[in-house]
């Protein structure tokens, strides 16, 4: 995502993003061996607590 099409986001729109790109960042580390399925899920539910995003459709 280029830097103007990120400026003109809104706000629920940035934290949309902002938690896709952390859910795949995490799919990428739980797919390497990097993390755990545990701290995954850990961490994946800590990131929808954070950002009230339950799930990337809302």
């Amino acid at each position: 995502m280029r830097q103007t099409d990120w400026e003109s986001l809104s706000r629920e729109e940035k934290k949309k993003q902002l938690f896709l790109k952390q859910k795949d960042l995490l799919e990428t580390f739980l797919k390497s061996g990097a993390i755990s399925r545990a701290q995954y899920e850990k961490s994946y539910n800590d990131m929808n607590e954070k950002l009230g995003i339950s799930s990337p459709e809302n």
